[in-house]
């Protein structure tokens, strides 16, 4: 007999590459004898986050684990992707434990979570809470991420500028919904730089909220899991930027962003990659660059993920025999990148 109890869900929300992935992989080797499932959201056109955690080599992941939602903004197509996902996990057996939600860095926690209190939903999940990730290094630099494009930082430090920022927003908005704020990369921040960031994420909170310092997203389950916070109970009462879209049913606006793939030949050496990417992310307007490659004379694929001047890389897994061998990069940023320069740094 089924239990009629609600499955806690937990919402890990944050910017662009600011390690919500990292954790998540985290909380799987961590999983204690937890059943988890496993919904990521994915802004581009390829899913490189679902894929990192298919290929993380846990025991007890398996890739029909792994949801991923690729088609748009979770928060903007939740009627159409995210309650049949959740439909689908919920009929599973032996049922799952808890639910992992992943949500792209570019969605709003809000309409998410209000949909918790739709009846096909309430009755059976519960928002156990919204986890936001905070870039440490990216704040300690005064931006909400670590390669913000020039007019961002234009606006942010001329106080004559509009600061209605498309990226703040995002950013202000995804602070206000959280139950729990960790401070990720805390590795790279002096003492007087975490302070100063912590001093700035208690001033935009509206509420008593805990912020807790991350290294490379090694953090106890139990500090993420188990908050009981029932968010949905309480998500109307929050204040963010763009309530006023989704409560007369318009989708807020994307149109800042793009995201593009750029396919290449195996590569020689990960150092050859990185030089490569480091350039293509020294480019105005770039974001970031995620994706996999195939090194000549290796076996294993290689994960690469960028977010500003730090290039990041492992392998993670054997290529497949079906798969093909070659390199898919996936590179996300603002809507006048010019995307030629892009692929010719990463092509050179």
């Amino acid at each position: 007999m089924q239990s009629t109890a609600r499955i806690p869900c937990t919402i890990i929300t944050g910017f662009l590459g600011s390690g919500k992935t990292t954790i998540v992989r985290n909380l799987i080797e961590n999983a204690k004898g937890r059943r988890f499932a496993i919904i990521v959201n994915e802004f581009g056109d390829i899913g490189i986050d679902g894929e990192i955690l298919r290929g993380c080599g846990v025991e007890n992941c398996s890739e029909d684990d792994v949801v991923e939602l690729a088609n748009g903004c979770i928060c903007c197509t939740v009627a159409d992707d995210f309650e049949p996902a959740l439909d689908a996990i919920l009929k599973r057996e032996p049922a799952v434990d808890h639910i992992l939600i992943e949500t792209s860095g570019l969605a709003l926690p809000k309409p998410l979570v209000q949909a918790f209190n739709w009846p096909a939903i309430r009755s059976r999940v519960t928002v156990d809470g919204v986890i936001t990730v905070a870039d440490g290094a990216a704040l300690a630099g005064g931006q909400v991420a670590a390669d913000m494009d020039a007019l961002s930082a234009q606006r942010l430090a001329d106080e004559s500028v509009d600061h209605d920022d498309p990226i703040e927003e995002v950013f202000d908005d995804q602070i206000a919904c959280a139950d729990l704020v960790i401070l990720s990369k805390t590795d790279l921040l002096s003492d007087k730089e975490r302070e100063r960031v912590e001093a700035r994420l208690q001033g935009e909170l509206t509420r008593p909220i805990r912020i807790v310092p991350s290294r490379n997203g090694a953090l106890d389950p139990a500090i993420l899991l188990g908050l009981d916070a029932a968010t949905e109970d309480s998500i109307d009462a929050i204040h963010t930027h763009h309530d006023a879209d989704h409560e007369n049913g318009h989708d807020h606006d994307h149109d800042e962003f793009e995201s593009f793939i750029v396919d290449l030949p195996p590569i020689s050496s990960p150092e050859e990659l990185t030089a490569r990417v480091e350039a293509a992310c020294a480019i105005p307007d770039v974001l970031r660059v995620k994706g996999f490659a195939a090194v000549s004379d290796k076996p294993m694929r290689l994960v690469v993920q960028a977010v500003g001047s730090r290039v990041q890389s492992h392998f993670d897994r054997p290529w497949k025999a079906d798969e093909k061998r070659g390199t898919r990069l996936v590179v996300i940023g603002l809507h006048d990148l010019d995307a030629t320069a892009v692929r010719n740094a990463l092509a050179a």
